[in-house]
């Protein structure tokens, strides 16, 4: 977890830094109810926030594009790119499902992207940030599954299948995590996992931890330091917001801004 947000050259604010963190909207397409909420709740951050996160499993597949491949994406990287130009710093940490992201965004506007989560400072508070597909050692199947999938040969192969058969592999694949799902949060709950996951970076020297992937969302407040798992963006339409020295765990409708 060695990479830090580099917040220097960050627009100056009045008062104090406005972050907005955000995981695991599995966006698929555009006219989806959580999609069309998504770019309603960006639309209202122009201007308003300096910092966004995103933590990972934004899009349904999103991995190894020079481009963006696919035209449902295009509405997403549109709205990241208005939130750009009126002065928020972006922060893309990668997740399970969108990884090997630098390119797809070199050409088309700044955006720091972590490949393994990292710190933040906020207001003088030490955070990491973090997908959080790591946070359990015990599934030792997914991570050899993830090394797989990250390692220089595959990264190869997907640039070089068409679009169309990647998205037909990724939606058997995500069929298959999903029927999966249920049988490992009965195995690993996900704030057992996640409160000793803390308590590790913790002693390192962090403050709070900020988590994706387990679309739980729940914030707590432990002896060390401060935890905050997001859930989802998918029917819970949860996030953290830092503001006044402080996370806020909330929930998006159209009536909230």
């Amino acid at each position: 977890m060695g990479t830090v947000v580099d917040l220097t050259g960050a627009r100056p604010y009045s008062d104090a830094m406005r972050a907005v963190f955000l995981a695991d909207a599995h966006l698929r397409n555009s006219a989806d109810a959580n999609y069309r909420a998504l770019l309603a709740f960006l639309a209202e951050q122009e201007g308003r926030t300096d910092l966004l996160v995103l933590l990972g499993d934004i899009c349904e597949f999103l991995v190894g594009c020079r481009q963006v491949p696919f035209p449902a994406y295009v509405p997403l990287f549109d709205a990241l790119e208005r939130l750009q130009r009126r002065g928020t710093r972006l922060v893309y940490v990668e997740g399970n499902h969108d990884f090997h992201l630098a390119a797809c965004f070199r050409h088309r506007f700044p955006c720091q992207v972590m490949p393994e989560g990292g710190a933040v400072e906020l207001d003088g508070t030490r955070v990491l940030i973090t997908h959080g597909d790591l946070a359990n050692p015990a599934d030792r199947g997914y991570r050899l599954l993830r090394a797989v999938l990250r390692s220089s040969p595959v990264h190869l192969l997907i640039r070089l299948l068409p679009p169309a058969w990647l998205w037909w592999i990724a939606e058997r694949s995500s069929q298959a995590s999903r029927r999966g799902r249920d049988d490992k949060r009965q195995r690993w709950p996900a704030r057992d996992i996640l409160t000793a996951y803390a308590q590790t970076h913790f002693a390192a020297g962090y403050q709070a931890v900020v988590t994706g992937h387990f679309h739980q969302p729940f914030q707590e407040q432990l002896a060390e330091g401060e935890l905050i798992a997001l859930g989802d963006w998918i029917t819970q339409y949860s996030y953290a917001v830092w503001q006044d020295g402080e996370f806020r765990l909330e929930r998006y409708s159209s009536t909230t801004g």
